[in-house]
């Protein structure tokens, strides 16, 4: 992605902004950056400054907590087509998890301190990726409750 037009392009393709208005595309494409990560690579780690959101084109994260005595927990597993990091939008701004490349990641990053002021001065932009966000919090949450009911429901 070399220009703001290939980098609005990029973003217009990502399920997570299809239908988004022109105007607020370019808008983010402010924010956006390339990014790639190899296999066994953190993208963010528990407890860190939360400062991006992860457009995923490409590869497999997975996302963990630390348990002690034991170690990483799976908690779920992000895809192509799928957004990882909301915690940019609320204090205190760190990160919850950590996010891993189980398979090499092609990434579109966008910086969420910035998209954080852009979202309090434009109110159309701050209300579509509020609107998105909600969406992707609650299917995430209909996951882990699938995940658990599968837990309890075994044999």
């Amino acid at each position: 992605m070399t220009n703001l037009a290939e980098v609005t392009d990029v973003l217009r393709s990502h399920p997570f902004l299809r239908g988004l208005e022109s105007r607020l595309l370019g808008r983010l494409a402010e924010f956006a950056a390339p990014a790639r990560f190899a296999e066994g690579a953190f993208l963010f780690r528990e407890g860190e400054a939360a400062a991006s959101t992860y457009l995923v084109r490409a590869g497999r994260v997975s996302l963990e907590i630390d348990v002690p005595s034991r170690g990483p927990a799976l908690v779920d597993t992000i895809g192509a087509g799928e957004v990882i990091g909301w915690s940019w939008l609320m204090a205190p701004y760190r990160w919850h998890f950590d996010a891993r490349a189980v398979k090499p990641v092609e990434a579109v990053v966008l910086d969420g301190v910035r998209l954080r002021a852009a979202c309090e001065a434009d109110h159309d932009l701050g209300y579509e990726l509020g609107k998105r966000f909600l969406g992707l919090v609650t299917q995430r949450l209909e996951r882990l409750r699938m995940q658990v009911l599968d837990v309890y429901e075994r044999p």
